[in-house]
């Protein structure tokens, strides 16, 4: 008599037990110490980030008024709009700064630059230490150059490239990492179809490296949003509109940050700044969840 075997699929035969697993951390008690620490503080983690959220909108959300969002500032709405309007032009300026030069300078390390090569080894090191400079380091930076030297000011435009300098090495980093995880087949494939360097980067490597170079944008623009010593310096706290004085981008401005900030500091208007609290966390929230379906629709498109 013929025995017939079913087929047994891959994860059936990769799955363990829950006893198994038991029984290979009895083996190994340091695997199941480790693992107790990696899970524990994946919680702590989830717990704090939960609190810190439920905590902004339970005392931010009951003051949210119509008034808060008016174009005009006053002592007595103590409106958000010129803040929250400074904050997106100064980040639109920074992005416009720092991502050509960061992006290109990316691709010049990774796919023109020999390896081995002194003076990207050199930047890359000058990249990573002024991604570890504090932020208050840079206000002074561009408080000497922008505003003193240069004569800009206390102004929009001295915030914006301060903090563009601020995110360089941030954009560079991840863009890099982004076209060394490209595999070196698709630049193969390419070339061996006859096309150029410049061509296979433009439509082969960069396409695929958009999903990570769109994470470190991300990363950058809600370092912008969320800067407040450097912005002091270099741009103010003037809540108006950029250009409301009639100077253009030579205006001093105050963002979202910096307006949670002085407001905190007069202690005036405590409910006011939790209620700017919750608008810079949705709007950060909801540009990391645009920011994940564009990467996923990305990906999708891409495979």
């Amino acid at each position: 008599m013929e025995r017939t075997c079913k087929p047994v699929a891959a994860e059936t035969i990769n799955k363990l037990t829950f006893k198994d697993k038991m029984r290979a951390y009895k083996r190994s008690p340091l695997s199941l110490i480790l693992l107790l620490l990696v899970c524990g503080a994946a919680l702590i983690t989830m717990l704090t980030l939960l609190y810190l959220i439920f905590y902004i909108l339970v005392k931010g959300i009951p003051y949210i008024t119509p008034d808060l969002f008016s174009f005009t500032y006053t002592s007595d709405n103590v409106s958000l709009m010129p803040a929250l309007i400074s904050t997106v032009v100064m980040t639109l300026i920074a992005l416009v700064i720092a991502l050509p030069l960061g992006i290109g300078a990316a691709i010049y390390s990774v796919e023109y630059a020999k390896r081995g090569n002194k003076l990207v080894q050199l930047v890359r090191i000058t990249t990573e230490t002024l991604s570890g400079i504090p932020s208050i380091v840079y206000g002074l930076f561009g408080y000497l150059c922008f505003v003193t030297a240069l004569h800009w000011g206390y102004s929009l435009l001295a915030g914006a490239f301060t903090v563009a300098i601020m995110i360089l090495p941030l954009i560079m980093r991840t863009t890099e990492e982004a076209l060394i995880s490209v595999p070196d087949s698709f630049r193969e494939g390419s070339f061996g179809l006859g096309a150029g360097r410049l061509r296979t980067v433009f439509h082969i490597v960069l396409p695929s490296a958009v999903p990570g170079i769109l994470s470190g944008v991300i990363l950058a623009i809600g370092r912008v949003v969320g800067e407040s010593a450097a912005l002091m310096y270099t741009a103010g706290s003037v809540a108006q509109m950029p250009g409301q004085a009639g100077g253009g981008l030579f205006d001093s401005v105050r963002t979202l940050s910096v307006h949670m900030y002085v407001l905190s500091s007069e202690g005036l208007h405590i409910d006011k700044t939790y209620a700017t609290a919750v608008v810079l966390l949705v709007i950060v929230i909801g540009i990391n969840a645009l920011s994940s379906f564009v990467a996923k629709k990305i990906t999708k498109k891409q495979g």
